[in-house]
């Protein structure tokens, strides 16, 4: 049977997810600790998800997301204020009928689903990266790991060639599924 996580519709998942993430951010005691990203710290997978994501909503569904504070300057302040204007978001009846159509990505979708795909699994993989940056819990549901993995392997080169997702980690046989979707991203749990 699967999880709960994995059979949600996007809006209880992303506040799921989301919730995950701000305890790791309300956790975090050193915010220049480094992440497992070359070159980032735990600050900066908080700026990574507070920055892009906006951009990307408006470029696709002209949807403007309230600004919040500064992630540079209070990570945890806008990280919350993001959370909570993206789940406002998910949780309008409005967006039900209102549709994603990004000029870099083929087709339209609606955009709930968009978000759910392109966003809120980003700050699932993310959650790892802060809580392994700043030591703190860094399970991650396996059924929604399981389903991610599966999502992205079909589409290894295309994710590669982005520039998105590092070069996969070798891992040894048997390794979890978590281990195997970050090993996919270009994480190494060993380290």
């Amino acid at each position: 049977m699967l999880s709960e996580l994995t059979t949600a519709q996007p809006a209880a998942r992303h506040r799921e997810i989301a919730g995950a993430f701000t305890e790791r951010v309300r956790g975090t005691r050193d915010w220049d600790a480094p992440a497992p990203v070359t070159g980032w710290t735990a600050r900066d997978v908080v700026v990574h998800l507070v920055e892009w994501f906006p951009a990307f909503l408006s470029a696709g569904a002209a949807v403007e997301l309230p600004a919040g504070p500064d992630p540079a300057v209070d990570p945890v302040g806008a990280w919350e204020a993001h959370a909570a204007a993206v789940q406002v978001l998910l949780d309008d009846p409005a967006t039900a009928d209102r549709t994603f159509d990004h000029p870099r990505l083929p087709g339209v979708q609606p955009l709930a689903e968009a978000i759910d795909r392109f966003y809120t699994s980003d700050v699932f993989m993310h959650t790892w990266d802060l809580a392994r940056a700043t030591g703190q819990d860094e399970r991650l549901d396996p059924d929604f790991c399981a389903a991610l993995l599966a999502g992205m392997e079909p589409l290894d080169e295309l994710l590669r060639s982005s520039g998105q997702y590092g070069p996969k980690v070798e891992l040894p046989d048997g390794a979890d599924v978590q281990a195997r979707m970050l090993a996919f991203i270009g994480r190494d749990p060993r380290r």
